[in-house]
């Protein structure tokens, strides 16, 4: 049995496998902690071997008096109700992969820490600036068009949440993970561009009721309790409180960069 500690946001984690194919996953995808703590805010035991490769992504969620679970075919997982301790049995990597966001993301909505929101997020001049919007509208694109300009996410951005400031810190839940540049670096949120492609480069403000709406479906979270929904709604109404949101329409090109920073 190895343990692995790591550390997401401001939370220290521990991950205890059998498997050294997994481990090395962890290895290769989550930054080893800088410091070890006694008392993890996470501890989440790892087996291989369940169910089948990928088919969808339905989540089945049974609630108990003292646990949660969360079933999916390539991935289950098996909580405490405040989700400090849980054991995560997956497939493969990609089960591994998403089954531990699941894991992070109701553990951050539970202590109304924040939120992980499906979007990029590039950090220019000590300034985070997130890039959201529907699958195929350019968030990679966006990413990829920000080099050299580092990089905190690129598929679920780490967003913490109080009611004075929003923090992005760097995710390690990317789909380009030879990106990754330190789970150190993190940045206060500047703005949020709900993107759309077109021919020319311009901005348009929205409203913090319509950029709202725009970010509902972007939260990464499996519903289960009305308690618990309220808690993300009263997050993403900070959110939108403390940041403007825009329509972003750009040029395949880097020259957007004009208008925002």
């Amino acid at each position: 049995m190895e343990l692995f500690h790591t550390q997401i946001g401001e939370h220290a984690i521990q991950l205890i496998c059998q498997s050294e194919a997994l481990m090395c996953i962890m290895r290769k995808n989550f930054p080893a902690a800088d410091l070890i703590v006694s008392k993890p805010d996470i501890i989440i035991y790892i087996k291989e071997g369940y169910g089948i490769s990928f088919v969808d992504y339905d989540v089945e969620i049974t609630k108990e008096v003292d646990s949660i679970s969360f079933r999916r075919a390539d991935y289950l997982i098996e909580a405490e109700l405040d989700y400090r301790y849980a054991v995560i049995s997956v497939n493969n990597e990609l089960a591994l992969k998403h089954a531990l966001m699941n894991m992070y993301s109701s553990y951050v909505v539970h202590h109304k820490w924040g939120l992980l929101i499906h979007s990029s997020c590039v950090m220019d001049k000590g300034k985070a600036y997130l890039f959201a919007g529907h699958s195929g509208a350019g968030k990679s694109t966006a990413a990829k068009l920000s080099m050299p300009r580092n990089l905190l996410s690129d598929e679920a951005t780490v967003v913490k949440i109080t009611s004075d400031k929003v923090i992005i810190f760097n995710s390690p839940f990317r789909s380009e993970l030879d990106r990754t540049t330190g789970a150190e670096e993190n940045s206060p949120l500047a703005g949020i561009y709900l993107l759309n492609q077109a021919v020319d480069n311009h901005i348009v403000p929205l409203s913090k009721s319509n950029g709202f709406l725009h970010l509902m479906d972007k939260v990464f979270y499996w519903s289960h309790s009305p308690e618990e929904i309220g808690s993300i709604l009263q997050l993403l109404q900070q959110l939108v409180n403390s940041v403007s949101i825009c329509e972003l329409h750009f040029q395949k090109n880097d020259t957007f960069w004009e208008l925002i920073s």
